[in-house]
């Protein structure tokens, strides 16, 4: 059997921008328009530092907002199971990084998504994926933790859903107000998680309230 061999240039977290992708041209929108921008703001596109930037930036963009072109069914992939449990399901702690879509900069933080089952489950899995084909776009938190709220509700219907995001917003921390320290944080209760307060209570304990001061 031949050795595994792995290139470390397919990893995001091991690729060299400047040396493992092949060097082009100004060949779509985004560039030119980066180009445009930084020709606009006084620079210098042609010096080395910049040289690479507008392809840099549109390969970027293509990883930031791939939640647009994501398949819900493929992405669920058919893990959902028909299991005899009815008791509050919670992944928490689930970190996302998304764009504020009235200034193109970067918001981020934490999803804590719960359901109560009514006979099927989702793999644990897919809940992070969720959360982030919906934060791989150009959005604002309200309607991030809606959308995920429902599209759990559409694909499981469960007794209930409840989710929580809470967020660190650049645009108010680098521009704007700068505000540094502000924290967002929204919820969407569906189902038995707005009907009944002991089970929206009892979501936002296991959750941790004080964990949202992070």
């Amino acid at each position: 059997m031949p050795p595994l061999t792995v290139d470390p240039a397919d990893f995001d977290a091991f690729r060299d921008d400047l040396r493992d992708m092949p060097e082009q041209d100004c060949s779509n929108d985004i560039e030119c328009a980066v180009r445009t921008i930084l020709e606009s703001i006084g620079e210098d596109v042609t010096r080395p530092g910049l040289r690479r930037t507008p392809e840099r930036i549109a390969r970027m963009y293509q990883e930031l907002t791939a939640g647009y072109h994501v398949e819900p069914a493929k992405l669920i992939n058919d893990a959902i199971f028909e299991v005899p449990y009815d008791e509050m399901v919670i992944v928490r702690d689930i970190d996302y990084y998304s764009l504020c879509e009235h200034h193109m900069l970067p918001f981020m933080g934490r999803a804590h998504v719960g359901y109560i089952p009514d006979g099927r489950v989702i793999g644990l899995s897919k809940i992070p994926r969720i959360v982030e084909m919906f934060a791989r776009r150009l959005q604002i938190q309200e309607q991030m933790t809606q959308q995920i709220a429902r599209f759990i509700q559409e694909a499981l219907h469960p007794q209930g859903v409840g989710v929580v995001v809470e967020g660190l917003h650049l645009c108010a921390a680098m521009r704007g107000v700068k505000k540094n320290n502000a924290r967002m944080v929204t919820s969407a209760m569906l189902g038995s998680f707005k009907r009944n307060q002991s089970t929206r209570s009892e979501f936002l304990e296991n959750i941790g309230r004080s964990h949202l001061d992070w």
